[in-house]
C-alpha cells in the first residue's frame, strides 16, 4: 500500500507539494474547508475518515508545511473506472493562480488511477467558479464535460440549490503517475 505520494509545482509565492493525506490531516482539511467560505462543511469525523480510508483517492497541497488546498474523492462503487470529486478547495489567499486545476490534474495522475476513464462531480448551480474549473479541466484533458440534472432541490436541504452532475470523459491518461515516496 502506498504510504504517501508527492509531487511539486512552483507558484509565484512558494513551492507547493501535492501528496496523499494521512489521518492526521483530517482536522486540518476540515479547517481548510471552513476557511474557503464556499464549500459545504462536513463534520471533522468525515474528514478524518476520508483522509484515512480514502487517502488513495484524495490529495492535499502543502506550501511551507501548511495545507493550502485539498481534493477529496473516491472511486464510484458502481463504476470503478470513475473518480468522483467530492470537494476541491483552496485557501482564499491562493485563489486565482490555477492551483485548483493543478490539484485536479495531480489527483488524476496519482498511482492507482491509471484505469480512470471519467471524472465526475456535482456543482451547485450558483457556483460559477467551480463550473468554470471543471469545464477548463475537461478542455485541458481534451475531454467532454457533460452536465445533467442529478441532485435536485427536492433531495437537498431547504435553501440548497440543485447540484447537477458534471461528467468529464473520456479520459485517456498520459504517462506520469505520481511517484510514491516512503
Amino acid at each position: 500500500m502506498i504510504e504517501s505520494e508527492t509531487q511539486s509545482i512552483n507558484t509565484s509565492v512558494n513551492k507547493i507539494h501535492f501528496r496523499t493525506p494521512t489521518v492526521e490531516d483530517g482536522p486540518v482539511v476540515w479547517q481548510l474547508v471552513q476557511a474557503t467560505g464556499t464549500l459545504d462543511v462536513n463534520t471533522a469525523y468525515f474528514y478524518l475518515i476520508f483522509c484515512d480510508e480514502f487517502q488513495n483517492s484524495c490529495l492535499v497541497a502543502e506550501q511551507a508545511g501548511q495545507v493550502v488546498g485539498a481534493v477529496l474523492g473516491f472511486r464510484r462503487p458502481k463504476s470503478i473506472d470513475t473518480l468522483f470529486c467530492w470537494q476541491v478547495g483552496v485557501l482564499p489567499s491562493l485563489r486565482g493562480q490555477g492551483l485548483a486545476k493543478k490539484m485536479l490534474k495531480a489527483w488524476l495522475r496519482m498511482s492507482g488511477n491509471e484505469s480512470v476513464t471519467r471524472v465526475q462531480a456535482t456543482v451547485a448551480e450558483d457556483n460559477v467558479a467551480s463550473d468554470r474549473l471543471f469545464r477548463a479541466f475537461a478542455r485541458e484533458l481534451g475531454s467532454q464535460c457533460t452536465v445533467t440534472p442529478w441532485l435536485t432541490p427536492q433531495l437537498l436541504p431547504s435553501g440548497h440549490s440543485a447540484e447537477p452532475l458534471y461528467d468529464i470523459s473520456p479520459i485517456a491518461l498520459q504517462s506520469g503517475a505520481v511517484t510514491a515516496t516512503h
